[in-house]
């Protein structure tokens, strides 16, 4: 992608989003993946701004569901949460802005597909979300954010779309078993682009291994697995 190209789906992102930055590095740093420069303190990543979008978007979304049913029970809030907050989620939104084409990375990364990306497009959404939250304050963010996600939020909740992990603890306390344990087994690859091994027990049961591009994403295959092997998925 060349250096106008990008700069015209830079533009074109911060339409959609309804927002100018005025902090014009912040958004560089959120669009920035860390394949870049990579193995240089230079150039600034995207990785610690994904950590706080993660958390501004659990706040935003938690409440926003509690807002619009005042009946709901932690438990069923939890559930939905989760299906909002999910990587893969995240990743919807990423590709409905345009946000893989505003991603600064190496052509060898683009070549590879790593614009359209699960894992990478998640994980540059937390980090605009987070990149809004200090350029415009937490209010703006939410604006941004809620209309973004609107038909997700409205839509039929769907208990199958339920992350792995809650529906294992849902299935292991159903059992009076102990929560699941999840162990980090081995990772692999470069810094850029790892693969987790995670292994996940439950009392009374052979453990389950799973791989994932993230920590998170590993674990939520290994409690998937799980399920599936015992019979504990809807």
């Amino acid at each position: 992608m060349t250096t106008t190209n990008r700069a015209a789906a830079v533009a074109a992102l911060e339409q959609r989003l309804g927002h100018a930055f005025v902090d014009r590095e912040l958004l560089e740093r959120a669009l920035t993946h860390a394949s870049v420069g990579q193995g240089s303190t230079k150039i600034p990543d995207n990785e610690r701004l994904e950590f706080l979008g993660d958390r501004v978007l659990g706040l935003v979304m938690a409440r926003e569901l509690m807002k619009l049913d005042e009946t709901a029970t932690s438990g069923d809030l939890s559930k939905r949460l989760h299906g909002l907050v999910d990587g893969r989620t995240c990743a919807r939104v990423a590709r409905q802005i345009g946000l893989g084409a505003a991603l600064r990375m190496p052509p060898a990364e683009t070549r590879r597909g790593a614009r359209d990306s699960d894992r990478i497009l998640g994980d540059a959404c937390e980090a605009l979300i987070a990149a809004l939250f200090l350029d415009a304050g937490l209010e703006r963010a939410t604006q941004i954010v809620l209309a973004n996600w609107r038909g997700l939020i409205d839509a039929p909740f769907d208990a199958s779309a339920i992350n792995p992990k809650s529906r294992l603890q849902e299935w292991a306390l159903a059992q009076g078993l102990a929560l699941p344990s999840y162990s980090l087994v081995s990772r692999e690859g470069p810094d850029h682009a790892p693969l987790f091994t995670v292994e996940v027990v439950v009392a009374g049961y052979e453990p389950v291994s799973a791989v994932g591009a993230t920590l998170r994403a590993a674990e939520s295959a290994a409690a998937g697995a799980l399920l599936a092997r015992e019979g504990g998925a809807p």
